[in-house]
């Protein structure tokens, strides 16, 4: 098997190249990326997360994700979705998130939405079968498949916002329904 474009990093191990950048993607990498999240509130938190990353480095809302936690009620669904105007002005003056008015808004939005969808089996009913195999070279990645597409329009379709496809496949990526470690990395695949 060729390693592609997966490169070793300092402790001999080969990793996806953004793997290796700083510590926190590391473990970003080697512990959550790719593996797969089958609960309603762990895809609510991804989602939204991807949300707040628009338009962003990844490694911003990475560094922020425990101030997202605590700012956002654990991603609780229910919680979030009782925000009301006193919530919403505590996290527009929180500077430890992102205070975008139109992502928090979208963010106590799509819980709404969440509540009335089975958030993961919609998500999981997008999943390509057969899972594509792995890239091997950087040029084979993309930033939309069909399925994120048409994952993008079944949530704007359920209500929610902040889900285009490009962040629709992003959120894809992170929780596992794709697999977009290259070919040679040493993360295993899903199951």
């Amino acid at each position: 098997m060729s390693p592609g474009d997966a490169v070793a990093g300092e402790d001999g191990k080969r990793r996806c190249p953004w793997g290796l950048s700083t510590p926190d993607y590391v473990d970003y990498h080697d512990q959550e990326w790719g593996r797969p999240i089958r609960t309603d509130n762990g895809l609510y938190e991804r989602l939204t997360l991807e949300g707040f990353q628009s338009g962003l480095s990844w490694l911003t809302i990475l560094r922020k994700r425990e101030n997202f936690r605590k700012a956002f009620a654990g991603f609780d669904i229910d919680a979030v979705a009782a925000f009301g105007e006193d919530d919403f002005a505590r996290l527009m003056a929180d500077a430890g998130i992102v205070r975008n008015r139109l992502k928090i808004e979208a963010a106590i939005n799509n819980a709404r939405a969440a509540q009335d969808v089975g958030l993961a089996d919609l998500i999981w009913s997008f999943a390509p079968d057969p899972r594509p195999p792995r890239p091997r070279h950087r040029g084979e990645g993309q930033a939309t498949t069909p399925e994120s597409v048409a994952l993008a329009k079944a949530l704007k379709k359920a209500g929610f916002r902040f889900v285009g496809p490009t962040t629709a496949y992003a959120m894809m990526q992170a929780c596992g329904l794709v697999d977009d470690h290259f070919e040679g990395c040493h993360v295993p695949p899903p199951d």
